[in-house]
């Protein structure tokens, strides 16, 4: 080993143990390369080697412009339960920033009009929101909410209340969904609104809310950097649960 690994690979190991010891919380900003740099005296090339390998471990996650975080703690999202990701995420500890990128009443688009056994003609709220927790922009999410309810939500403060908690105040149960997960690939449209190139391996949630009388009430997509969250389950003899669990 040359004096410059050694050099790197014991920044690298003082850096992980200060995280693990929890001296910088799962979420934290790093300080700023500069920074570290001059505190250990040595390069900049030097500290970005040794950064590299805290990503390459999953200790830390680096993102372009932004700086560089302690990888988020785990924390499960219950795939069994018809709740929200902000409940479920929220409920375990983790702070989420919600964002709405784009709110407005349109004609539902033939795919959605589809899912929804609604007739072609029918308009609808799109709700485009982003999710943030962990220092990072990790869920994007388009739904779409037929009449009569699209109606009575357009005024709703969607940062600071759930989609599923708005339609309970105007009066719509909801009562099952089904959902489809697939792996794919960040598309050029929704990167722009996430703390990853395009390209990047992506989650995508395809889901279809149902109310009390069986009516399909809400087509909603979420795609989900890869990185950010995996999918965990727990097998019994008699049962399963499955997680969306934050990656590390």
């Amino acid at each position: 080993m040359t004096g410059h690994e050694a050099r790197y690979r014991t920044i690298a190991a003082d850096l992980a143990g200060r995280i693990l010891a929890g001296e910088y919380a799962a979420g934290q900003a790093l300080p700023p390369q500069r920074e570290l740099s001059a505190a250990y005296g040595v390069t900049l090339m030097t500290l970005r080697q040794a950064l590299r390998q805290l990503s390459d471990e999953g200790l830390i996650v680096q993102q372009p412009g932004r700086g560089t975080f302690v990888s988020p703690a785990p924390a499960a999202y219950r795939l069994g339960s018809l709740r929200s990701f902000t409940d479920d995420l929220e409920d375990q500890g983790h702070r989420v920033r919600t964002s709405v990128v784009q709110r407005a009443v349109r004609r539902l688009p033939a795919g959605v009009a589809a899912q929804l056994l609604a007739p072609a003609t029918e308009s609808g709220l799109r709700l485009e929101r982003v999710r943030e927790f962990a220092g990072r922009r990790a869920i994007h999410q388009v739904s779409w909410v037929r009449q009569p309810a699209a109606g009575q939500l357009r005024e709703v403060d969607f940062t600071r209340v759930s989609l599923y908690a708005a339609l309970a105040e105007v009066g719509v149960a909801v009562a099952r969904a089904s959902e489809t997960i697939r792996p794919d690939l960040l598309g050029d449209d929704v990167a722009r609104h996430l703390d990853e190139p395009a390209g990047a391996p992506v989650l995508v949630s395809d889901r279809i809310t149902h109310t009390l009388d069986g009516t399909a009430v809400v087509a909603d997509r979420a795609t989900i950097l890869g990185s950010a969250m995996r999918i965990n389950t727990r097998r019994a003899a008699n049962s399963l649960s499955v997680y969306w669990e934050t990656g590390g």
